[in-house]
């Protein structure tokens, strides 16, 4: 379908607006792209366009202008909302402190059909699906055409839980947007996760559609939601993954993180620092699309593994789709990020000096196991979380991976295949540790260790200052992945915590109180 962009009449909103302003706007030759027309007391009008803000009269905004308005739209609900019945408009207030409205913001609300070809795939999956971006980007929009899509093409039983009223407009008649779904008004943004259940529960959806998950009642409404078969689609306050995996309030929907203290064994054996984040559960949701813009977005067909390398400091490149004109692009296909590659200070065995364009700097490196257990070796990459992978022939290989007996057996044989420009790596025992051993220092891992159990001592330090002496203390720089680890460990002590300063200056301070 080609993309059409249907806006609710724009004439209904301008009706409810003081007839100077609405003189001005008439004028704009671009009233079409109106975004917004904000209305403080005591401040001239402004009109918000996509490029530009205009002023719309020189006098200011009074309390009679502001009466004008709300005496002309819809109630005004607990979050300061109203609307325009069977429109998708938008009227917000601010008030002072005596509960009195001193300002307005009235956006103009529009159906965009056609905006979630894009995404259609994804969308028609039956597979749960969290929204990311930035506000304004677009996250409603797609919302409202996931569930027309999915009720009046696909013919499925679809429930819109809608607490603003801004997925299907004000007013007890939904607006057209959202196909033939069914929509659920919420009498009070505290109730929303107990109208999601009551969704479920009650009228036996297939698919329900909701805006804006933000509390925990709501992530753990979500989840049982999921655990019913229910295929749900929803967006969440964060723009990002990162962001999401950082709230200990939403974590939950992308399956949850806790600290683990492993064992000294269990540590040597994962090569890792013996406390390491680990996810708790499934992810609520299967699939997680971040919108950079209303063009671009970021799939992750597989929440699970993504949140899975994050926690390990590795990331997965996400599949990029792009629209275009009626269609859209995949320009990068989902692919796990390899894990940097650097020459290790020292090596067992006979190596070359090599070029950045010589095999073993390949960002996968390919194993060929002469003499080695296949099975061990493989262990070995799976608990490494590395990007190698075992060769079938020495030819596939860039390096032969083989025991020191092997080496005094069989010196002819490693010879010939170092003559054929293949590295040989040697290691004492045909042992997973020492194969772990081996792949840490081909990766570059042995100082990224030693790095986060410095960084998890200094943290503990400094929570144990902060708790004696109340005051702030800023940490080193150290990665995303081991500032995320110490994040968690400060919430687990009921202390504050924020980042700092650009990349790769980035620190974690931790902070005597919460935010």
């Amino acid at each position: 379908m080609p993309s059409k962009e249907i806006t609710d009449d724009l004439e209904l909103l301008l009706r409810v607006m003081p007839p100077y302003i609405r003189e001005a706007l008439h004028r704009q030759a671009d009233l079409k792209n109106l975004i917004e027309v904000v209305m403080d007391l005591g401040r001239r009008p402004e009109g918000r366009f996509p490029s530009r803000a205009i002023t719309l009269s020189e006098p200011s905004i009074t309390r009679e202008d502001l009466d004008y308005v709300t005496h002309r739209v819809g109630s005004f609900t607990q979050d300061n909302r109203a609307g325009i019945e069977r429109t998708l408009h938008r009227i917000s207030a601010i008030r002072n402190r005596r509960d009195i409205i001193v300002g307005l913001t009235c956006r103009v609300g529009r159906a965009v059909f056609g905006t979630v070809d894009v995404l259609r795939d994804v969308v028609e999956s039956g597979k749960g699906l969290l929204l990311l971006g930035r506000p304004g980007v677009g996250k409603t929009t797609l919302l409202r055409e996931s569930a027309r899509v999915l009720s009046t093409e696909l013919n499925k039983r679809v429930i819109v839980v809608d607490t603003s009223n801004e997925i299907a407009g004000d007013g007890d008649i939904p607006h057209p947007g959202i196909g033939t779904s069914r929509r659920m008004q919420v009498p009070r943004p505290d109730l929303q996760h107990a109208v999601m259940i009551e969704a479920v529960e009650n009228h036996m959806p297939e698919v329900i559609v909701i805006d804006e998950i933000g509390t925990e009642a709501e992530a753990q409404a979500a989840r049982t939601i999921a655990e019913r078969g229910v295929q749900l689609i929803a967006t969440a306050h964060g723009n990002s993954l990162d962001n999401l995996l950082m709230n200990p309030t939403l974590s939950d929907l992308l399956g949850g993180i806790h600290a683990v203290t492993l064992s000294d064994e269990e540590a040597r054996r994962r090569g890792t620092q013996k406390t390491v984040l680990e996810r708790k559960a499934p992810p609520t949701f299967d699939t997680l699309v971040e919108i950079r813009n209303r063009d671009e977005f970021s799939v992750f067909h597989d929440t699970a593994s993504v949140v899975d390398a994050s926690l390990r400091g590795r990331s997965v490149r996400p599949e990029s789709r792009v629209r275009k004109g009626e269609s859209y692009e995949v320009i990068e296909a989902e692919t796990p990020a390899p894990a940097p590659v650097e020459e290790p200070e020292k090596r067992r065995g006979r190596q070359r000096e090599r070029s950045p364009q010589e095999p073993g700097l390949r960002k996968t490196v390919r194993i060929y196991p002469y003499g080695v257990s296949k099975d061990r070796l493989m262990r070995a990459i799976n608990d490494l979380q590395v990007s190698a992978t075992i060769a079938k022939t020495p030819k596939d290989a860039d390096v032969v991976l083989t025991l020191k007996a092997h080496e005094k057996r069989q010196p002819k044989t490693l010879h010939d295949l170092e003559d054929h420009g293949l590295e040989v790596a040697i290691i004492r025992s045909n042992t997973v540790s020492q194969m772990k051993s081996f792949l840490m220092q081909t990766f570059g891992l042995h100082d990224q260790k030693n790095e986060e159990d410095e960084a998890m001592g200094e943290v503990t330090e400094a929570v144990d200052r902060v708790m004696s002496f109340g005051k702030p203390v800023e940490l080193s720089p150290q990665s995303a992945h081991i500032r995320r680890l110490q994040h968690l460990i400060i919430e687990q002590r009921g202390l504050g915590s924020e980042s700092r300063g650009e990349v790769p200056w980035r620190r974690v301070i931790v902070l005597p109180t919460r935010g």
